[in-house]
């Protein structure tokens, strides 16, 4: 799916308010400027699919599903499984959403929730090797934005994240070059939960977990995923503007501290074997 070339604009009127209520320390829906929106999240929720989450991040709601398979590996990696991340912007979640070919946001998404949990090492992509060379696992884990109110990226990698939780793989015997399925399932194993903290700026002061209005009207976003060592995976920046590096820093130390938080609740229904 695609995004129409002209976004929403915040009305002049609703962006003052929301720069009145930041100089505060308001918000609009009256949190704190470091408060997530409620969370809820049901795991199993596709009886098909090997692994599957629905998250709810206030009114944002988005959709993950994992289907495994068989394949080829990678030449330059021949001993690891294959992930994919796809998403899908489904029109029915915003006017903003056209049916068509991926877009450039759809496609930005799928590779930051991809970075997040490959370079995070939340899968062990070596332990998905059948026969080396020849058969491996392969993980396609399809994102499908069901409702969106603001902050795609960060319910994005929880969703992902507690589908890959959910997995079960089906078991294989080998026999030379040849592998033949089992009726036998073992859960996959995550060996990380990384959890990404999204900031809208407005000038200098700034939020987290922008609802869609405060998207819309920030200045610009940066999302940091950090794992469960406080160690970070991956960093992007969306929109025009500039932060001090002193000001990176301090978002640095409060991603950590959020997200030890966010983890707590993010997955407390999955496990992790580190």
């Amino acid at each position: 799916m695609s995004i129409t070339e002209q976004r929403p604009i915040v009305s002049k009127l609703e962006k003052q308010e929301i720069y009145r209520l930041l100089a505060e320390g308001k918000r609009v829906d009256g949190r704190s400027l470091l408060q997530y929106r409620n969370l809820d999240v049901q795991l199993d929720y596709i009886e098909k699919a090997e692994g599957s989450a629905l998250v709810e991040l206030g009114n944002t709601k988005i959709l993950a599903a994992v289907k495994v398979g068989v394949a080829l590996p990678f030449a330059d990696t021949p001993n690891e499984g294959i992930l994919i991340v796809n998403a899908e912007l489904v029109p029915l979640a915003s006017p903003v959403f056209e049916p068509g070919p991926p877009s450039e946001e759809s496609i930005s998404l799928a590779r930051y929730v991809d970075r997040s949990i490959r370079e995070s090492k939340a899968v062990d992509l070596s332990s998905l090797c059948i026969i080396p060379g020849r058969s491996v696992y392969s993980l396609y884990i399809d994102l499908y934005i069901l409702d969106y109110d603001g902050n795609l990226i960060d319910a994005s990698v929880i969703a992902s994240v507690n589908a890959l939780g959910t997995t079960k793989l089906p078991k294989y015997s080998v026999e030379g070059q040849n592998i033949k399925k089992l009726d036998e399932y073992f859960k996959l194993e995550l060996k990380d939960l990384p959890v990404s903290i999204t900031y809208a700026f407005f000038g200098d002061k700034y939020l987290v977990d922008p609802c869609l209005n405060e998207e819309y009207a920030s200045d610009f976003t940066i999302s940091m995923t950090v794992k469960s060592d406080d160690r970070f995976c991956a960093i992007q920046k969306n929109g025009g503007g500039m932060i001090s590096p002193r000001g990176f820093l301090e978002l640095l130390d409060k991603s950590i501290t959020l997200g030890k938080e966010l983890r707590r609740v993010a997955y407390s229904k999955i496990a992790v074997n580190g």
